[in-house]
């Protein structure tokens, strides 16, 4: 059994948002004073009393609504109900009920699920307590006045959670699990590859460009492994970045790369590599992330004999600092060659996470030495000392040497290259820190 889930729902600008931010320390969901801004389920882990859940910020529900995204919005949270194990109903004390307020009661109703009932914007607490009485209307039992933005309140709401928490499972810890974030430029199919892995409408998918805000976590687990799999707002131009709400987007998708074990960079296989796919791929190495290329659209190409050799040419001529990454051609829509994502992000995440002995780091650096004689500068030449291996994610090497101006870009290429032909490291950055010897190394 996993974590329980708690979804929080409710009608647009009740503050969900907010109070989804509180309770998990950080500014994960985008917040803004305008109806509709989430628009997918965020989800992140938390903890109380002891007990770690995972809490599900919803978009807002407008019940009667026919436009295409707020429809495709109210499918998300009806979705996100079905999933959860307790409900948080967040209303506006200031509003009162509303007739969407008394909608949503009914469907919640319906689920049969344990319902916390919050009025939220109870900001002078003593005051907005007696306007309270009237969410009774709503028959869910007793309503929490709280005000997510002074934090007042929150504390009696987490203990009726935790109340309603299903009885606690021995094997609820978290396992080891590979975080992968989907990236790049907008349209390019991130969505769809994920719906379709899934096999559900996870995340909305339209032909709108940039219909994805958030990075949108989805747990996942076949035969190969389990997976948190990061669904991230394509990064658009900077010229084409106009709503402040994209670019809280454009954050999102660098902090989805930071969290992330591997980074599946996607391209647009019928508009080849573009300037923006250069910039995006290059934030993802810069990070140190495993790295997989996927090619989208590969159905729609035309081939000929030798196309996806020179295809694979073009990509590393245009993305030269990503040769290490391995190139796979499928088709979101079709499913073509998806189930194969699998085997290759297993293997990137071991060589991301890669540790090497010192001494047979060591007997490759000798060798390497031995072929390749190190630069000289003015008569002075490079001596290398030893290496040994400080951290992994990425791979990281520390070289003691005596004079670090010495150690060219070109000769630390080599190394690398040297690495690479001996430990494999497919997939992955590999970094090299040079230090002097005399220089302590802690």
């Amino acid at each position: 059994m996993s974590k329980p889930i708690v979804a929080i729902i409710g009608k647009p600008n009740v503050g969900k948002s907010t109070f989804f931010n509180y309770l998990v320390g950080s500014r994960i969901s985008i917040v803004q004073d305008t109806p509709g801004v989430t628009r997918d389920r965020i989800y992140a882990d938390t903890n109380w009393r002891g007990r770690d859940f995972t809490l599900v910020d919803t978009a807002g529900i407008e019940p009667d609504s026919e436009d295409i995204i707020l429809s495709q919005m109210r499918e998300q949270a009806n979705l996100a109900i079905s999933m959860a194990d307790v409900i948080i109903f967040l209303t506006d004390i200031r509003q009162g009920i509303t007739a969407a307020d008394q909608e949503i009661a009914v469907m919640l109703k319906k689920s049969g699920k344990p319902i916390v009932l919050v009025c939220n914007k109870a900001d002078n607490f003593e005051k907005d307590r007696e306007e309270i009485y009237e969410f009774y209307n709503l028959g869910l039992g007793d309503p929490y006045p709280i005000s997510a933005s002074n934090a007042l309140g929150i504390g009696d709401v987490l203990d009726k959670i935790y109340e309603s928490f299903p009885e606690k499972n021995e094997n609820e810890d978290e396992e080891d699990i590979i975080k992968v974030a989907v990236i790049g430029k907008p349209n390019v199919g991130k969505s769809s590859l994920i719906n379709k892995i899934l096999g559900q409408n996870r995340i909305i998918v339209s032909s709108i460009a940039g219909t994805t805000r958030d990075a949108i976590d989805s747990r996942f687990e076949n035969e190969k492994g389990k997976y948190i799999l990061i669904d991230t707002a394509g990064i658009r131009k900077k010229s084409k970045v106009k709503e402040s709400i994209e670019k809280f987007s454009i954050m999102r998708t660098l902090l989805a790369i930071e969290r992330a074990d591997v980074c599946l960079m996607m391209i647009d296989a019928l508009e080849g590599v573009t300037d923006q796919d250069a910039k995006i791929a290059g934030e993802a190495h810069e990070a140190g992330k495993g790295i997989i290329i996927v090619v989208n659209k590969w159905d729609e190409y035309e081939k000929e004999t030798g196309t996806l050799e020179k295809y694979k040419k073009e990509i590393y001529n245009r993305l030269s600092y990503l040769s290490y990454a391995p190139i796979i051609f499928i088709s979101a829509k079709t499913g073509q060659r998806v189930h194969k994502l699998f085997d290759m992000i297993n293997h990137v995440n071991e060589q991301n996470s890669m540790r090497v002995t010192t001494s047979v780091l060591n007997q490759v650096i000798n060798e390497a030495i031995a072929v390749v004689q190190p630069p000289t500068d003015k008569g002075k030449r490079l001596k290398i000392f030893y290496g040994t291996q400080a951290s992994t994610r990425p791979p990281t090497f520390v070289i003691f040497v005596n004079n670090r101006e010495l150690f060219h870009f070109s000769y630390e290429r080599y190394l690398i290259n040297q690495f690479r032909k001996e430990f494999g490291l497919e997939g992955t950055p590999v970094r090299i820190i040079v230090r002097e010897k005399k220089e302590k190394y802690v």
